[in-house]
């Protein structure tokens, strides 16, 4: 009964981790310029990121290592220093994201420019990340996150097209702005496959002392959480194909991303949208924070861990204290969330090479994970997601200038 309480929190969990401003961002603006023609990039992304997420788990429940310690120790301090700057740099610019979905729902909310509630809502992060523990942030800020769902019950009201969302399964280049197409593809796959949350699930695995009894717990939170949140950033393309597309919308501003719940939801909807994207960008925002303060201190051998009082893992709190302020000042000298998020979308996808590389070596290693190695299936899902990396990293930043 307890693993199945278990199972049960961490895909309510998931489904409210999962969606954040880059998923929000990414998919509202496919759906609204391209339709359902970017709903397989969304497949392919969850696809991806269950496996990783499961192997970041299965390895930190068999070794007791998080995936950050485990990289270090297996490849060296020189080779892991690589991932870890471009990790700490692409979440500086995701946390500014995150932070600004928060102003952004504030403003629609309020009226007030989403520049004065910077710092207070890196307060209030930092708060909780200082007085609260791990437990918190996982299982009470994500679980609000479940908000989110209204895309899906929007969804069902609007009764989309099944053939129409099939068609979307299979890659297609549009004749027209089909370099903005492929950006957002990448955009999306980025969103999806970050870094951050398989980082982050390894050290909340540690963190909550898993052990080998948990590998079926691991897969099925993996698993079905992964695929339960996807189905909420396919709820967004889809509303946005039906709503905003109709209309000649394309979401160059969340303020014209709100509208898309207002059809089948009334003025409930717009409260739902900024709802929706304060809460998941507010959780993300503390996932975020933490994974750079967890990579780091792993990195230098630091203590570290949220249920940890600050005085006990200084240089730890220390880490995401600097961090959350300074991601703050994006905001505030006004750098546009929107841009902000779909830039940091694509920088994402340049970093995963060295990020995702190591999986295909620690996953296979006996001294790591023990009899729990990787299946043909798991292997081949790593290989082809690595090729995938590599490819998206060689085509982000010309897309992102050319198409971006």
């Amino acid at each position: 009964m307890k693993k199945l309480l278990e199972i049960a929190l961490g895909i309510v969990t998931s489904i409210g981790g999962f969606l954040d401003v880059g998923a929000i961002a990414t998919s509202a603006e496919a759906g609204s310029e391209f339709g359902f023609q970017l709903i397989w990039a969304i497949v392919l992304g969850t696809i991806c990121v269950i496996f990783l997420v499961e192997m970041s788990g299965r390895l930190a429940a068999v070794s007791k290592h998080t995936l950050a310690a485990a990289v270090r120790e297996r490849f060296g301090f020189n080779f892991y220093i690589i991932p870890l700057i471009a990790e700490v740099v692409v979440d500086f610019l995701v946390l500014g994201s995150e932070i600004g979905g928060v102003c952004i729902a504030l403003q629609l909310l309020t009226g007030i420019s989403f520049q004065w509630y910077a710092l207070p809502v890196a307060f209030a992060i930092w708060l909780i990340l200082w007085y609260g523990n791990f437990g918190l942030i996982e299982n009470g800020i994500s679980v609000l996150g479940l908000v989110t769902l209204a895309f899906v019950v929007a969804t069902f009201k609007l009764h989309p097209s099944l053939t129409q969302i099939g068609t979307g399964l299979l890659p297609t280049l549009p004749k027209e702005d089909s370099v903005h197409y492929l950006f957002l593809a990448v955009g999306i796959l980025g969103a999806i496959i970050s870094p951050y949350l398989f980082y982050f699930y390894s050290s909340g695995a540690v963190e909550d002392k898993w052990d080998e009894g948990h590998i079926g717990v691991n897969r099925a939170i993996a698993g079905l959480g992964m695929s339960f949140g996807s189905v909420v950033s396919l709820g967004v393309l889809i509303v946005a194909t039906l709503v905003l597309k109709p209309k000649g919308i394309q979401v160059d501003t969340y303020e014209q991303a709100a509208l898309m719940l207002t059809e089948p939801l009334g003025y409930w909807g717009f409260v739902l949208f900024a709802a929706s994207l304060g809460i998941a960008c507010f959780g993300a925002a503390l996932e975020v924070s933490l994974d750079t303060a967890y990579d780091v201190a792993q990195a230098f051998g630091w203590n570290w861990g949220e249920n940890l009082k600050p005085k006990d893992a200084a240089r730890f709190s220390l880490i995401y204290t600097v961090f959350v302020f300074a991601a703050s000042l994006l905001m505030v000298f006004g750098i546009d969330p929107l841009q902000l998020t779909l830039f940091s979308m694509a920088i994402t996808a340049v970093i995963l090479p060295p990020v995702i590389v190591p999986f295909l070596v620690l996953m296979n290693d006996q001294s790591y994970v023990s009899k729990y190695r990787n299946g043909w299936i798991s292997n081949s899902v790593i290989i082809f997601t690595i090729t995938l990396a590599f490819i998206l990293a060689i085509v982000a930043i010309p897309l992102e200038i050319i198409g971006g």
